[in-house]
């Protein structure tokens, strides 16, 4: 009985630490997601930041005047927004990233995408591909899917990136003290 609960507190503790070192990005770090003045905005933000498994991006914008969709690689390079993975409109969309890959945002209003308010986001091993279909570049096999995602719920927070070190030592603090109980 004691291994059983030790393992249970193993795996509990592990979720914990995943939670504790999450990311929640504002994309672009601009006041909202919109039709950007320098074509290159979401294009450069990606490769300033480390996306992992657990992260999240938050697309803030007003919902009467904008959206947000992910799509394929090969509809992101084309613009077509006509058939979606997901399509999000409340203004607060937060989309979780919950496994490796390559992920395509754009706006779902007409002619946004055209006017480079895309996003491409990889999570885990660099990609290419993503430096390929960014707006800097014409070239690139568009045709590798992208994944779908299950998405969260609207924050309560709307910093840029949000991860308190402090909330983070207390976490991790209180696991090892139920371990610890545990092994007693």
């Amino acid at each position: 009985m004691g291994m059983m609960s030790l393992s249970s507190v193993m795996v509990l503790l592990m979720i914990l630490l995943v939670q504790v070192s999450s990311t929640q990005y504002k994309v672009g770090d601009l006041d909202s997601w919109g039709i950007p003045t320098d074509a290159k905005v979401y294009s450069k933000w990606p490769k300033s930041h480390s996306f992992k498994i657990g992260d999240s991006l938050l697309f803030l914008y007003p919902p009467s005047e904008d959206s947000m969709i992910q799509v394929t690689a090969s509809n992101f390079k084309s613009c077509n927004t006509k058939d979606p993975i997901l399509y999000m409109n409340d203004g607060n969309s937060l989309f979780n990233l919950t496994q490796n890959g390559t992920f395509y945002f754009t706006s779902g209003h007409s002619g946004h995408c055209q006017k480079y308010q895309k996003l491409i986001v990889s999570v885990g091993p660099y990609s290419a591909e993503a430096d390929a279909l960014s707006p800097s570049s014409s070239s690139a096999d568009a045709d590798a899917p992208s994944y779908q995602n299950a998405f969260g719920s609207i924050p309560l927070s709307q910093k840029s990136s949000s991860s308190s070190p402090l909330f983070s030592t207390v976490v991790a603090s209180l696991a090892c003290a139920v371990v610890v109980g545990a092994l007693m």
